[in-house]
């Protein structure tokens, strides 16, 4: 439609040239050209008035809407505009009664073109502008998808970090310049990836090989399973008791999640694992089970904060959460559900293992004394032991699971902090 006062074009790197007639003449019809220094390069002959795009982005989108009101704009954006660009952000700010999206082949179609693969399932995970953390379990068990990269995760950079994570049954391929003159494109294993430069427009498709595997990992693993300190093992919660755990915390997808007193950091593990792009924050103040953790991270390719720290030391570093799980204590049991209750966000969750009567008295007071609703869980099991040719069963400590539940506001459930009440405990084992 030609009466939108904003025209959002997407280019590719040959710029004018990958343009049609009808889509020049947009853009020659507008008063004022907004773009990228090397985006406006592109467009020598435009005649009315070029502008950078000014910064942050929300000065860009107030300056062009502004702009607009009096003179018809248009808006230069690399490939879709509405793929990880600025056409999504103009039309939800404007209206789409006022913004025209004109959208071009993206880089990721051409990549996945020059690779000759289908992509209709392959997910694009942007690693532009974004920390690398979390991409071992984002990318764990995909048989391909696209990554679109910037100057800090490069693909050398990519390469390293899934060399750290064994994830070696992955190629990749990289295509540079896209649709562009220096075009150049190519595909890589791992170890060749980590010492190769690229030019800066680069787009990345990671593809598992056809003989190759990803490990399988189910719920309720093991806990033979995880690396542990020796020789005191079994400083581990337990998978029967991880599993009901995490039942109790009920995790949805972008959930934050505390794990305070991680320890061999299994529950956060199996916590990322069966639930799509949780965010765990783990505190654990041995620093040899801190050790074990970063093995079990690896192993079971699950990337996730963990600090080491006496909770509640560590927490103010961390996002407020939607979950909390305390498998141990330092003795500051009522302390550390009082700040975790004060920033647990609405609907959150906190679950307490206590495996003595006394923390599950504690921990059932204190949290109703905070507002939040309280349940409790005895968890009582047996494992089948051999003894000569026959099989007996050994039973395992019980352990309380106490479960609280806001169902208020983060304020309606403050207790001033003269209302702590005070613990000096001995920290409580794992169960």
């Amino acid at each position: 439609m030609t009466d939108k006062k904003v025209v959002v074009v997407g280019i590719g790197d040959d710029g004018v040239k990958g343009l049609g007639d009808a889509v020049r003449d947009r853009i020659r019809a507008c008063a004022v050209l907004y773009g990228s220094e090397r985006q406006l390069a592109l467009f020598p002959a435009f005649t009315g008035e070029k502008r950078v795009f000014p910064t942050p982005m929300r000065v860009a989108i107030d300056e062009i809407d502004q702009v607009s009101a009096t003179r018809p704009v248009a808006v230069l954006a690399s490939g879709d505009p509405l793929f990880f660009g600025i056409g999504g952000v103009l039309t939800k700010r404007l209206g789409h009664h006022r913004v025209d999206i004109v959208p071009h082949v993206s880089s990721v179609q051409l990549a996945f073109a020059r690779a000759g693969l289908s992509w209709q399932d392959a997910p694009v995970i942007s690693l532009h502008g974004r920390p690398i953390q979390g991409f071992a379990q984002k990318l764990h068990n995909r048989a391909c998808v696209a990554v679109l990269t910037d100057d800090v995760n490069t693909p050398g950079a990519i390469a390293r970090y899934l060399l750290e994570y064994g994830m070696t049954e992955y190629d990749a391929f990289v295509g540079e310049h896209l649709g562009g003159e220096q075009e150049k494109t190519g595909w890589y294993d791992l170890q060749s990836l980590s010492d190769a430069s690229f030019a800066a427009l680069n787009v990345v498709i990671l593809r598992r090989r056809d003989d190759a595997s990803s490990p399988v990992f189910t719920l309720g693993m093991d806990d033979s399973a995880f690396s542990q300190r020796k020789p005191d093992r079994g400083l581990i919660t337990k998978r029967e008791v991880r599993v009901l755990s995490l039942a109790e915390l009920r995790l949805r997808p972008g959930d934050v999640l505390w794990d305070i007193g991680a320890c061999t950091g299994s529950v956060s593990i199996e916590a990322i694992l069966s639930t799509p792009d949780l965010q765990v924050f783990a505190v654990e103040k041995n620093e040899g089970d801190l050790v074990n953790l970063r093995e079990n991270q690896v192993k079971f390719r699950t990337d996730f904060v963990a600090v080491h720290a006496k909770a509640p030391d560590g927490l103010e570093r961390f996002p407020d959460p939607d979950a909390v799980f305390i498998g141990g204590s330092g003795g500051e049991l009522g302390e550390l559900l009082h700040i975790c209750a004060n920033r647990l966000r609405a609907g959150g969750r906190i679950v307490v293992n206590a495996a003595t009567i006394e923390n599950l008295y504690e921990a059932y007071q204190t949290l109703r004394e905070l507002g939040l609703t309280v349940s409790v869980t005895l968890v009582q099991t047996a494992r089948s032991k051999p003894i000569l040719n026959l099989t007996r069963l050994e039973g395992m400590n019980p352990v309380y699971l106490v479960t609280g539940m806001l169902e208020t506001t983060n304020q309606e459930t403050h207790i001033p902090e003269t209302h702590i009440p005070a613990t000096n405990r001995a920290r409580e084992e794992k169960s």
